[in-house]
């Protein structure tokens, strides 16, 4: 039903209060299956469609997981969701205009692509008894979180540095990635800027790119390269990039640059076909529509598709299978929220299985591959909590899921912690135990919330944890997070990216009692 939103490792702006950062639509190569079914419901002589549970099970699952009516009270559902989904169904009233907030440059091309049809593609008694049916069956009010983790204020392990970089507004930080070959920290903000630290937390270049920084490669022999989004705000044009943005160390076997990218989000270069020369893999979440693909050796004209669908978020590449060529997991959110392992056949071809599947409402936002039981088999630590969607309400599976390996790539989950807006998880081993802790971040502007939007979870054994944070979170909206021996000191660092995207964010924090907004939250590992 909802048409849920991205997440990640960078941020959507929505349009208006009730607008989403994701573009909250439907994946088109299922928009032609679900007219197709509806229609056929919907004007087959004598045809009985059934109840308002059937008939929600049979559209709604036509394009993603059905959603239980008590995932959202029942304000959310009729005021924000059902409109929305009804618009996609052709039932609007007279006064309502989908287009209406929407740019002027994207109307054609929206339309285009028919997501809010002219015409009503079910009869409007059928759309009530839908309407009906999640009204009757919601919660009054959003269902509580079960067991949230009790939070120590005090961050024993480690201390924290703030850092402010040169520029001449709020923080827009919508990139971290550290560099082990130059022991240079990257930093990219909203602004279309890149700082390079060294680890003394000196600023060693800056560069003005082409449109706000959401990935890095590094590559042995190669100079960066960045990849940039084109727009933060769902946009249908398709105007992000990938190149080598250092001219100094750029050399001429550097590839081609890309443009013409659908909002790419995330990139990641292996060896897919066994030539013995990098590959190049981008997430394209898009807006009305996206992919995810590789290319052969980085040539922009080798392009291999992998998934025509949009919301692809991150990837990871091993060998799951044990066969000695890589496979490549994917994380897709949007509507069709999904673990995809696409399963190297040789000869470029993958085959396609479905890992883990959520309602479209989960906000699924990243993802990473860490053997927690020690068993040599990958297991998937995942986040979901993106919240700038049709149902701003808080939501009590917001959090972080263990999902286990039964060793045949099969993922159970396992462990669940609630953590309201959950954005970014990582595992690692923090106090050098021997076991898997996690650093996570919320993205959040909530003041109940915000004494919570960094999480330490010390592993004491079998999957139990105990829950610290920081009072210096409050000072931020943590959209992105880095982990790495920052300080070569043999102990991981943790490294948090604030994000506020307008003046009225930033009035938010201010009344709060925000004093300072540091772009960067640095917090060292005292571990021995």
């Amino acid at each position: 039903m909802e048409i849920a939103a991205y997440r990640p490792q960078l941020t959507l702006q929505p349009t208006s209060d009730q607008d989403s950062r994701r573009p909250r639509i439907f994946p088109i190569l299922f928009l032609s299956l679900l007219l197709f079914i509806i229609s056929v419901l919907a004007f087959t002589p004598n045809a009985d469609p059934g109840t308002g549970e059937e008939l929600a099970k049979t559209y709604c699952a036509t394009c993603h997981l059905y959603p239980e009516p008590s995932l959202l009270d029942k304000k959310t559902w009729n005021e924000f969701v059902l409109p929305n989904m009804g618009w996609r169904l052709g039932i609007r009233e007279d006064d309502e205009d989908p287009y209406l907030k929407m740019d002027r440059d994207e109307l054609p091309l929206v339309k285009a692509l028919n997501v809010f049809p002219e015409k009503a593609l079910l009869s409007r008694a059928d759309w009530k008894k839908i309407v009906k049916y999640y009204i009757q069956n919601a919660p009054d009010n959003a269902l509580p979180q079960k067991d949230p983790p009790t939070v120590d204020k005090e961050l024993k392990k480690f201390h924290v540095e703030a850092l402010t970089f040169p520029i001449t507004t709020f923080p827009q930080t919508c990139l971290l990635k550290y560099d082990s070959s130059s022991g240079l920290l990257y930093v990219g903000d909203g602004h279309n800027e890149l700082f390079a630290m060294t680890r003394d937390l000196q600023l060693q270049a800056s560069w003005k790119i082409e449109s706000p920084p959401v990935d890095l490669a590094f590559q042995p022999g190669a100079s960066p390269r960045v990849l940039c989004i084109g727009s933060l705000k769902p946009s249908q044009k398709v105007n992000g990039s990938y190149y080598a943005f250092d001219t100094v160390t750029a050399t001429r076997n550097d590839p081609v640059k890309m443009d013409q990218l659908a909002r790419p989000v995330a990139c990641a270069v292996a060896d897919v076909n066994g030539d013995r020369v990098n590959d190049l893999i981008i997430c394209q979440f898009g807006n009305f529509t996206g992919k995810l693909s590789w290319f052969e050796n980085g040539d922009p004209h080798k392009e291999h598709m992998l998934k025509a669908q949009l919301g692809a978020i991150h990837v990871e590449v091993r060998d799951f299978n044990g066969d000695g060529k890589p496979d490549i997991m994917a994380l897709m959110a949007q509507a069709r929220e999904e673990l995809l392992l696409f399963t190297n056949k040789g000869n470029n071809e993958f085959s396609e299985q479905m890992v883990y599947e959520f309602p479209p409402v989960y906000g699924m936002t990243y993802f990473e591959l860490a053997d927690f039981n020690h068993d040599g088999h990958p297991d998937k630590l995942l986040s979901n909590g993106d919240n700038w969607d049709l149902s701003q309400i808080r939501k009590n599976y917001h959090g972080i899921r263990i999902l286990m390996n039964d060793g045949k790539n099969n993922f159970k989950v396992t462990k669940f912690i609630p953590f309201f807006g959950a954005f970014k998880a990582m595992a690692r081993d923090f106090d050098k135990d021997g076991d898997l802790d996690i650093a996570a971040i919320a993205f959040s502007d909530k003041p109940d919330e915000q004494s919570n939007t960094f999480l330490y979870l010390e592993n004491k054994g079998d999957l139990s944890f105990s829950a610290a944070s920081t009072p210096a979170a409050a000072n931020g909206k943590w959209l992105t997070m880095e982990v790495c021996d920052f300080d070569h000191d043999g102990d991981q660092d943790i490294i948090l990216g604030s994000f506020v995207f307008n003046f009225k964010e930033y009035s938010k924090l201010v009344a709060r009692g925000v004093e300072s907004l540091p772009q960067v939250l640095i917090l060292w590992n005292d571990s021995k």
